[in-house]
């Protein structure tokens, strides 16, 4: 749905090009480690895609739960190092942006497949 798609493949190089945020440690620190955040962040803007998108049906938000989880594993391979350190605000900031994007992605695929 989104992982075979060359945006997906953009989103990877952009969370890549912004390791070296993820290895710095000051900052304002919140209570939360990067793991959390990262996947509340996601959890949260896929909940709002599934409320928006009321006509997708149960296999669709199934593809979706698939493609998540998919998405998750690859953020966490690439975070592994960094996961259960707290996270700092531009660190939170960058997992917000990311998870739009990824919101974003499936909202592109929904219309694609809507068609």
């Amino acid at each position: 749905m989104v992982t075979d798609k060359p945006g997906y493949e953009h989103l990877i190089q952009f969370l890549t090009e912004h390791l070296a945020l993820f290895e710095q440690r000051s900052g304002n620190e919140s209570g939360k480690t990067i793991g959390e955040l990262l996947e509340e962040s996601i959890a949260e803007q896929i909940i709002t895609l599934c409320t928006q998108h009321t006509e997708l049906e149960m296999n669709h938000r199934s593809m979706i739960i698939r493609e998540v989880d998919g998405i998750m594993y690859d953020f966490q391979e690439v975070l592994a190092s960094v996961l259960e350190k707290n996270a700092t605000a531009q660190q939170a900031e960058l997992i917000n942006e990311i998870s739009l994007l990824i919101k974003n992605l499936f909202d592109t695929a929904i219309a694609d497949l809507m068609d």
